[in-house]
């Protein structure tokens, strides 16, 4: 209950909030008089008027309007249809004094609302937007009879800004282009014009947006080669995405081959790591990792993925050195996925090759080499190429040959390059000299490569050499497409040189048989 005011005055304004009890006081009684009888003027209108003689409780329970034992005027539950001016009259009254108040109903700042646009509700309230979106604010609220309205804005690097005022049953601005610096707390205050009451409400804005680049998939080889950590980052946004590890592989179904996962591990974080070991990786196996943001639609989600594939080293399996020379062994692997480890080994029990002076090791991309310097007999044997990575080991295998010295080689040669021309000479001498007869009459090599003639000697118990030309006959007619010449040769028998037969001319021939005639 309000009571209107405390003194007297010709002329009082008295505000009453609707809905609420009041009390207009009444002055116009005489000093140390009690009074008779009372009466309320509303707006020149008689409202309601008293007996005192009659008794009535203090504050009545029923009735809108009551005349207390002092004059006051008690008005129960004020509505809007109570605003005007009450003037009192009493009897006696004081004819120098007349009470006059003004009645002004005022109501609110009630049913204050903040409505921002397009925001999405969290489950405690807080309200988020989208960066770069263009966000809407609006605050209404009830008031009677007038009001002001503001907007006010609480940010990390503001303490309170000011943002908008105006009067009215509501209030807007907005904001285009919405960037994180307009994340904070957004209040709107309600303030009456009569009665200075103030009423506010505010709620948090967060401002969401997602990393820009898709999520980046790591692997870590871990203490054990068999084991390694998978991680699956994806930073520039904010809050935090939710983060899926899973397994995706190729399964035959009734309608052909369908793709099944099978979920590892999911959190909302930045960074997302899964351990694992062997038993659970295979060969073309695919992880995927999908990254989840409030920001973006269902089924629009960004990944990553890879897919695994075990160790196949490669080079020559076969490599052959010369003692004391220096080979270099080389092995290629570049299709795991993890990357292998790759490391060399010796002998048929794989003892692990350690870099130094006689072996030295390098690596360059995908090439591993080993070196091994100044070759010796005791180097020959097994080497092995060793890849490993989390899903499998496999080795190359090569095998090293070594060979005696080559400081022997010059003379080899020279050994060799002397038979061969020794050889070539007992050839063209047993050459020659089975063609002898036909390189003395044939007048050399040219006749024999010139003429198809055959000469048959007829042997001697002793060889004379002829100077003296052999007669020719004249050709015969062609047989066989050749031509035939008809040449004796007597034998001279071993005489003394005066019995020495003389050849006959060859035109003595007619009358021999032809049986002895030679044919070319």
């Amino acid at each position: 209950m309000k009571v209107a005011a405390n003194g007297r005055s010709d002329e009082t304004t008295v505000a009453g909030t609707l809905g609420e009890n009041i009390i207009l006081p009444c002055w116009n009684t005489a000093t140390n008089v009690t009074p008779s009888f009372t009466r309320w003027m509303t707006n020149g209108q008689f409202t309601i008027e008293r007996n005192h003689s009659i008794i009535i409780p203090i504050f009545p329970s029923e009735g809108h309007l009551t005349i207390l034992y002092n004059q006051s005027l008690y008005i129960n539950r004020i509505n809007l249809s109570d605003e005007g001016t009450y003037l009192c009259d009493s009897l006696p009254h004081n004819n120098k004094t007349q009470t006059s108040l003004t009645l002004q109903i005022v109501s609110g700042p009630d049913n204050s609302i903040i409505d921002i646009q397009p925001a999405t509700p969290l489950s405690n309230g807080t309200l988020f937007v989208v960066r770069g979106s263009t966000v809407s604010f609006n605050c209404s609220s009830l008031s009677y009879p007038s009001q002001s309205l503001s907007w006010g804005f609480q940010g990390v690097a503001s303490s309170n800004d000011s943002l908008a005022v105006g009067s009215g049953s509501w209030l807007d601005f907005r904001i285009e282009d919405v960037q994180p610096t307009a994340q904070g707390n957004y209040s709107c205050r309600a303030q009456n014009s009569i009665s200075q009451k103030a009423a506010g409400s505010s709620t948090e804005l967060l401002v969401y947006y997602s990393p820009e680049r898709h999520p980046e998939c790591l692997w870590n080889a871990g203490k054990d080669p068999s084991h390694v950590q998978f991680s699956c980052s994806w930073f520039g946004g904010y809050p935090s995405p939710t983060l899926f590890w899973g397994e995706k592989h190729q399964t035959s179904g009734s309608h052909g081959k369908q793709v099944a996962g099978q979920l590892m591990e999911s959190e909302e974080t930045d960074n997302l790591v899964v351990n694992l070991n062997r038993s659970l990786l295979f060969d073309g196996q695919m992880l995927k990792c999908n990254g989840h943001h409030p920001t973006i639609s269902p089924g629009e989600d960004k990944f990553c993925s890879f897919t695994l594939k075990s160790p196949y080293p490669e080079g020559e399996p076969l490599v052959t050195a010369v003692e004391g020379t220096n080979v270099t062994l080389t092995c290629t692997e570049s299709n795991s996925l993890p990357p292998a480890l790759t490391s060399w080994q010796r002998t048929a029990q794989q003892e692990d090759v350690i870099s130094s002076p006689k072996y030295v090791l390098s690596e360059q991309g995908p090439t591993f080499t080993l070196t091994i310097v100044n070759i010796t007999k005791q180097d020959e044997g097994f080497y092995f190429c060793r890849s490993e990575n989390p899903l499998m080991v496999r080795e190359l295998e090569i095998y090293l040959t070594v060979k005696a010295t080559s400081q022997y080689s010059g003379a080899i040669i020279g050994i060799f390059l002397a038979i061969l021309i020794v050889g070539s000479g007992i050839v063209i001498a047993k050459t020659i000299y089975s063609n002898r007869d036909r390189i003395c009459l044939g007048n050399g090599f040219e006749q024999m490569g010139e003429r198809g003639d055959v000469l048959s000697l007829v042997e001697a118990d002793e060889e004379e050499v002829f100077h003296e030309a052999i007669p020719r006959l004249p050709p015969l007619p062609l047989t066989n497409g050749h031509n035939t010449t008809l040449v004796e040769i007597h034998t001279i028998p071993p005489i003394d040189h005066e019995d020495a037969e003389i050849l006959e001319h060859p035109l003595q021939l007619e009358d021999r048989d032809i049986d002895e005639l030679v044919t070319f």
